[in-house]
C-alpha cells in the first residue's frame, strides 16, 4: 500500500535522491542540502501550525511511502499564499492593436509583459513520482491529495489556485526561450538561472529582467514556438490539471515560458466531488466497494491512501477496511474525506 504523509527530518536523504532525479528545471527541488532540509522544517512548522484562518507563509510538503519496503517514493508540495516574501513574477501574454484608419493597416500583436499578479495565490507544486514508483495511479494520487487536502482545510488557502508547469528545454537544460533572454538581458546560462531561483535568490531577476513588456515577434522563432508549451515530461500532469478544471490564461513562467494554469479551488472538480462521512469499518463490506483517494481530517498526523471503500445504504457511514483504517490512523466514527478515483461524467 502507498501512504501519503506530511514530510520529517527522517526523509532528507529519499529528497534529496528525488531533487537529483528530477533534473534541471524542476526550481521547486534545488540540488542544496540547505535548502532542502530548510524545506523540510518549513513543512513541519506548517503542519504544527494551529489556529491558522488565513493562508500565510505555510509550506505543506508531502511524501508518498511505500509501506512494504519503507521507502519513500514521490513528494508533492502546497504553498499557502506565493510571492508573500519573495517577489513572484510572471510574464502575461496579451495583444496590442497598431492600427492606421488612413492608412488602412491594423495589426495584432503579441506581448509579454512582466508582473506580479498571482501575489497571495495558493500554488501547487512539487510533484514528482520516482521512476521505480511510476504506474497505475500513484501519479495521480499525488496529485490530486493536495485538493483534498486544501478542500478539508480551506481556511488555510487562497481560493485561486495556480499550477507553474515546467516548459521546453532540453537534455543539457537548454532552453529556447531563456536563450534569447540570456542573450540580450542576462548574460547567463538556464540552469544557472533557475538554480539561484530555487535557492531562494530572485533579486537578479529584478535587476535585470527588461521592465517594458516585450513584442513576441521580435523573439527569435525557436523562442516563439514554446511560449505555453510544456515539457514532454510535464505533459500527463499538465492533462490532469486540465481534467480537474485548470485553464491558462496566459501567464507563463519567466524562464522557459512554460504555462501557469489556474482554478478556483471550490470548482476543482476532486475537491468538488469528494465527501466527508463517519468511518465504519467492515472488511467484507469495504472489499464490494471502488477505489477512492481517502484522507484522514487531521493536518499535523495526515495521511492518505488509495484503497476500495463504499458507503453503506443510506451514505451515513463511508465503510472502510481495518488496514485502510490503521493506514489512515483513523478509529469507527472518525470523519474522512474521499474522493472517487473514476469520476462520473
Amino acid at each position: 500500500m502507498k501512504i501519503i504523509r506530511p514530510i520529517n527530518a527522517s526523509d532528507y536523504q529519499a529528497l534529496y535522491n528525488i531533487a537529483e532525479e528530477s533534473g534541471i528545471g524542476f526550481t521547486s527541488l534545488p540540488v542544496n542540502e540547505t535548502l532542502l532540509r530548510n524545506k523540510i522544517e518549513r513543512a513541519d512548522r506548517a503542519f504544527n501550525k494551529v489556529d491558522v484562518t488565513q493562508p500565510g507563509d505555510e509550506s505543506y510538503l508531502f511524501v508518498m511511502e511505500d509501506t512494504v519496503s519503507g521507502e519513500v517514493v514521490g513528494t508533492t508540495g502546497i504553498e499557502a499564499a506565493v510571492g508573500i516574501d519573495d517577489a513572484f513574477y510572471h510574464y502575461h501574454l496579451s495583444k496590442v492593436v497598431h492600427a492606421s484608419r488612413e492608412l488602412n493597416i491594423h495589426n495584432t500583436v503579441d506581448i509579454l509583459t512582466f508582473c506580479n499578479d498571482y501575489t497571495g495565490v495558493t500554488e501547487i507544486c512539487t510533484l514528482f513520482l520516482r521512476e521505480q514508483a511510476r504506474g497505475g495511479i500513484n501519479g495521480r494520487f499525488l496529485s490530486k491529495v493536495r485538493f483534498l487536502f486544501m478542500i478539508e482545510h480551506k481556511e488555510r488557502f487562497s481560493e485561486t489556485v495556480i499550477a507553474e508547469m515546467r516548459g521546453v528545454s532540453d537534455e543539457e537544460g537548454r532552453s529556447p526561450f531563456w536563450e534569447w533572454l540570456e542573450e540580450h538581458f542576462f548574460s547567463m546560462d538556464f540552469p544557472t538561472a533557475d538554480y539561484m531561483t530555487g535557492i531562494g535568490n530572485k533579486v537578479f531577476i529584478a535587476e535585470l529582467m527588461p521592465k517594458y513588456p516585450i513584442y513576441v515577434n521580435l523573439l527569435s522563432e525557436a523562442a516563439q514556438a514554446v511560449i505555453g508549451q510544456v515539457h514532454t515530461k510535464t505533459r500527463p500532469a499538465l492533462q490532469l490539471l486540465e481534467e480537474e478544471g485548470f485553464c491558462n490564461r496566459g501567464y507563463v513562467d519567466i524562464f522557459d515560458a512554460g504555462p501557469t494554469v489556474e482554478a478556483n479551488l471550490s470548482h476543482i472538480r476532486t475537491a468538488q466531488s469528494s465527501t466527508k462521512l463517519p468511518v465504519k469499518i467492515d472488511d467484507d463490506q469495504a472489499a464490494t466497494g471502488q477505489t477512492h483517494y481517502i484522507i484522514n481530517t487531521s493536518i499535523a498526523d495526515f495521511r492518505a491512501v488509495a484503497t476500495e471503500m463504499t458507503c453503506d445504504a443510506e451514505k451515513q457511514y463511508a465503510v472502510i477496511s481495518s488496514e485502510t483504517a490503521t493506514a489512515l490512523n483513523v478509529k469507527e466514527g472518525d470523519q474522512i474525506r474521499f474522493a472517487p478515483v473514476k469520476f462520473r461524467d
